[in-house]
């Protein structure tokens, strides 16, 4: 085999690698010998059928086998002979090839960077904690209150208005023709709660029982169902009831309708789970703040390739936002080529810091035990009530997704261990300080206000924002 290595630059390399006909021929005849043993053929005894009739009659299917086998057989060879260290798999292409000549293929590598590490103890970070105050706590039971609260009917004859629950029979129709999900009867539907089609709910108020009326909407143009973005539609509905709501106390019994002992023990877990969430931001805040000192204090060419392929992902997660109407304003707002460029620096911080993580973890022995992963399924399985157990055998099962689930632990623990090298000091402060988003400007109170809230949320239930960015996700690491 020869190897003539016709580029070194940064971190790419790449050869021509020649395979000489004889070798080939040797692999083919120990092929066709092997494949020789197994077969019967008229006249000739098991094992026993002569080289040349072999090669006639199995030349060509076993060729393409045997060539493979040269190939990656040669591309290790590169590789250990030059003592490369691969980030993707060698990109290969056959140069030229024909029975009885030599094999010619390129070979492309990208390189893994040497990395040299800065001194981690020089490292500055700051370590919040947000004190949990008691309005907080009541206002967590308010809204756990509210989870709780019963209609019954209204006592006295009137007008439906907004916050009333209205018992509905509809049937919906585009161009005069009924669709498939666009009727109901009995339907319990909260005015002003946004369940239905924008415009729906608020033509239902002033509405009594017993009222027949024509609703008039359009769907939405990102509307899950293909066939009815953007049609006009119209609701045949019938007004059978009215109801209220009516406020549940916050006492024992609410507590007890929880699983709980009494009303102490329920504040008590609020503050618990708030203490967590609050936790989980300030560690974010931290990991975050490590994140960029290791960014500034490194410098180092990252393998394109790479780059390549952490971009894609990060631009097709942007497309399916867009697609769902969930870009934010910012990003809205900007040209693609403008938001290509944010996205591959994206890209690279995220490779560059994935590539640094693992250096790290790698040199210092961090592994993931077993305990950590079995963890990490258990709770991926309490996300699908009654299929826990088919949750954990798909994992156990699937090396992938297992990889999926070590990958952040590891991360996870390679941080923690910087943590510690790290000068950190510990600062206390006010909620709001610590769910702001480090990239958002003073002046933005109704973001920090919706941060606020997600990271309050005291009940099983988790919220989720309509609008979404992309960037800012990707950017957190």
């Amino acid at each position: 085999m020869q190897i003539n290595e016709t580029k070194n630059e940064g971190l790419s390399r790449e050869y021509t690698v020649t395979v000489s006909a004889s070798d080939i021929d040797a692999r083919v005849d120990t092929r066709l010998q092997e494949v020789g043993k197994t077969i019967n053929l008229p006249g000739f005894r098991k094992g026993k059928v002569p080289l040349t009739i072999l090669r006639q009659r199995f030349g060509k299917s076993v060729m393409g086998e045997v060539l493979e086998a040269a190939v990656n057989e040669s591309s290790s060879e590169v590789v250990s002979k030059n003592e490369l260290r691969p980030a993707m798999q060698p990109k290969i292409e056959i140069e030229s090839f024909d029975e009885g000549k030599d094999l010619v293929f390129k070979m492309g590598v990208e390189c893994m960077p040497e990395i040299k590490e800065m001194d981690f103890a020089s490292i500055e970070l700051t370590k919040y904690k947000a004190k949990i105050e008691e309005s907080e706590v009541d206002e967590a039971l308010e809204r756990i209150a509210k989870d709780f609260r019963k209609s019954e009917p209204v006592a006295k004859a009137r007008k439906a208005k907004e916050g009333d629950v209205v018992v509905i029979d509809f049937k919906g129709s585009v161009d005069g023709v009924e669709f498939p999900g666009g009727a109901g009867e009995g339907h319990n539907l909260e005015l002003g709660s946004g369940q239905f089609i924008p415009g729906f709910e608020e033509q239902l108020v002033g509405a009594k029982p017993g009222d027949s009326l024509e609703v008039n909407v359009t769907f939405p143009e990102e509307y899950h169902a293909e066939d009815l973005k953007g049609k006009a539609a119209v609701f045949a509905v019938d007004v059978k009831e009215l109801r209220e709501y009516v406020e549940t106390a916050i006492d024992d019994e609410l507590a007890k309708n929880l699983g709980l002992d009494d009303l102490d023990q329920l504040k008590s877990n609020i503050s618990e789970r708030l203490e967590a969430d609050y936790d989980q931001f300030a560690r974010n805040r931290t990991k975050r703040q490590l994140l960029d000192a290791l960014q500034e204090g490194h410098d180092f060419e990252v393998p394109a390739g790479m780059v390549e392929q952490e971009f894609d992902s990060i631009w097709k997660q942007f497309e399916q936002a867009k697609e769902a109407g969930q870009l934010d304003e910012d990003d809205a707002s900007k040209d693609e080529d403008e938001l290509k460029a944010e996205y591959r620096e994206i890209a690279v911080r995220r490779v560059m810091l994935g590539l640094l993580l693992s250096e790290i973890g790698t040199k210092n022995n961090i592994q993931v035990a077993q305990d950590d992963l079995n963890k990490a399924i258990m709770n991926e399985a309490r996300k699908y009530s009654g299929q826990e157990m088919q949750v954990m055998q798909y994992y156990q099962q699937n090396p992938e997704a297992m990889a999926s689930l070590q990958a952040p632990i590891f991360e996870d623990k390679v941080v923690d261990f910087l943590v510690e090298m790290a000068k950190v000091t510990e600062e206390e402060i006010s909620v709001e300080e610590l769910v702001k988003d480090p990239d958002e400007a003073e002046s933005k109170p109704a973001k920090k206000a919706k941060a606020k809230k997600a990271a309050k949320k005291a009940t099983s239930k988790k919220s989720a924002s309509k609008k979404s960015s992309a960037k800012k996700a990707a950017a957190k690491k």
